[in-house]
């Protein structure tokens, strides 16, 4: 069986897509100021390493796990509406590249599935 990291195209699909996502959320007023005093290349170069972990490839993720990583995001007023953005962001990319839906829904199952330990809750 494939993994959906496979499935989706290998670390030329992941690496695509998230460059596509950070401009979608950075162009989003909703979720943009999240990211003001972001490191955006080092933000980028993380979340390439974990999609690829997730998602069955490779595992080179060396980041902080989700409660940890998000924590000062809480601070800032992050919320279920945010979340919401960012899995319809990641899902409108992946719609983009041509992505199954099959795969898109697998997306979003796995980014609800961290939803609680994001929020912290």
């Amino acid at each position: 069986m494939t993994t959906l990291y496979e499935r989706l195209g290998g670390q030329p699909a992941v690496d695509t897509a998230v460059d596509i996502f950070y401009r979608k959320m950075l162009a989003d007023d909703n979720v943009s100021p999240f990211f003001d005093e972001t490191d955006m290349d080092g933000q980028i170069a993380k979340q390439k390493a974990f999609l690829t972990m997730v998602f069955g490839g490779p595992s080179n993720y060396t980041g902080k796990d989700m409660r940890e990583g998000h924590k000062h995001l809480i601070e800032k007023g992050l919320n279920d509406s945010h979340v919401d953005a960012v899995i319809e962001h990641l899902g409108s990319t992946l719609k983009e590249l041509g992505v199954a839906d099959a795969d898109i829904a697998e997306v979003a199952a796995i980014a609800n599935g961290a939803r609680d330990d994001v929020l912290n809750r």
